[in-house]
């Protein structure tokens, strides 16, 4: 009965989970207004819910962000735009990345916007048997070098997109490009040459008489280059409360304040008290410098939890910053809780996000793990349940 009891008393602290990520709904619903106020009221906005919407559930926040009012949705795969759909998603869907042809068909029947940004891919749509003109994005290569047609094949690409509306198999519904180096207000020589050569193919496709949507600038570009908002922005680590790179923070945080949306949480499991001198987890890697008391928060790096962070990272207790002792594990890491002397079983870690006057973000994490905050949200483990607040 005791068990039965102590159990009741945890799930009651911990929501019943040994960790979960909590979303914050207001505070998308006010990076979604700041953004809107940077644009102009005839251009567009998506939200790009990409990578499980950078890890707090492409469902979840697609369905906060269609009831806000954005015009597009951006995912990776047409395998998410088909989830989407099949949730009950309304919002105009384009697929940012490459497209299977087996696909083309079922994205133009449940109304998916698709990128095409080769030649194959675009002559291949000659082929297919669609039930109503596939929606298409053209991708244009301005300097990015990855995705996108070149300059050079702008003529045999208005031939080809010709007969293609003529047979009514596809309908060019928008073009974008996506700049390299637009994340330093510094350095805006680079943008605005890809602004300029994107602007030969806008040019082009309206004397052949297309007009699709035009969109260029995501998060960074929206905030440093007014001149790229166009008909559309694609905005995707701004509506998550963080910022695209330091330099844009610098430069935007006096008058932008987005506030980052997700917090991760766990809980104590274990208490220990360990002597000074005595040494911590896998290969023994971290000696104690004095008497310790030694908790076990279960989690490691399979949700999530960098390695990288082993002897280093940082979480939060009881309102106090303890340092993560020892190596990283797959589903366990140990915390230094000796300056919480209340700290007990049940008590509710945070790993990202913010608890009293403390805060561990993103970035710091990012920093410590020499990568961004982009890879510290988006590899939370999508096994764990978000909780929308």
């Amino acid at each position: 009965m005791k068990t039965i009891k102590t159990d009741r008393l945890l799930a009651g602290k911990t929501n019943g989970l040994r960790t979960w990520i909590e979303v914050d709904r207001k505070a998308i619903a006010d990076n979604v207004k700041i953004f809107r106020a940077l644009l102009g009221k005839k251009t567009k906005l998506m939200a790009v819910v990409k990578s499980n919407a950078y890890g707090h559930s492409l469902m979840d926040f697609s369905r906060e962000v269609e009831k806000l009012g954005v015009d597009f949705l951006g995912v990776d795969s047409v395998v998410e735009a088909f989830a989407l759909r099949a949730d009950g998603i309304k919002t105009q869907i384009l697929v940012l990345g490459y497209t299977l042809p087996e696909n083309v068909a079922r994205a133009a029947e449940v109304d998916v916007n698709i990128t095409i940004s080769n030649m194959p891919a675009l002559e291949s749509l000659a082929s297919e048997s669609v039930s109503k003109p596939l929606k298409i994005h053209l991708k244009i290569d301005t300097g990015m070098h990855r995705q996108g047609f070149e300059l050079s094949e702008l003529p045999l690409v208005v031939q080809k997109l010709q007969a293609l509306s003529s047979k009514r198999q596809a309908h060019l519904e928008g073009v974008y490009t996506h700049f390299a180096a637009a994340k330093n207000p510094s350095f805006p020589s680079y943008t605005n040459r890809q602004l300029q050569e994107f602007s030969k193919w806008t040019e082009a496709l309206a004397k052949e008489g297309f007009h699709p949507v035009k969109h260029a600038a995501a998060t960074a570009g929206a905030i440093l280059f007014p001149d790229s908002h166009l008909d559309m922005v694609r905005i995707g680590i701004g509506l998550y409360g963080l910022w695209p790179s330091r330099e844009v923070r610098s430069y935007a945080e006096y008058r932008l304040a987005p506030k980052p949306v997700l917090s991760w949480k766990a809980m104590i499991s274990e208490v220990k008290k360990v002597k000074k001198g005595e040494r911590v987890g896998y290969d023994l890697t971290e000696m104690l410098e004095r008497d310790s008391k030694l908790a076990v928060a279960p989690i490691g790096y399979w949700h999530g939890f960098p390695r990288a962070l082993s002897s280093v990272g940082h979480v939060i207790v009881r309102g106090t910053r303890v340092h993560v002792i020892g190596r990283v594990s797959m589903d366990m890491i140990v915390i230094d809780v000796t300056d919480v002397p209340k700290a007990e079983v049940g008590d509710e870690v945070t790993l990202l996000g913010r608890d009293g006057s403390e805060e561990i973000t993103a970035d710091e994490l990012g920093l410590l793990c020499d990568t961004v905050n982009y890879e510290i949200v988006t590899r939370l483990n999508p096994l764990i349940k978000r909780i929308y607040r």
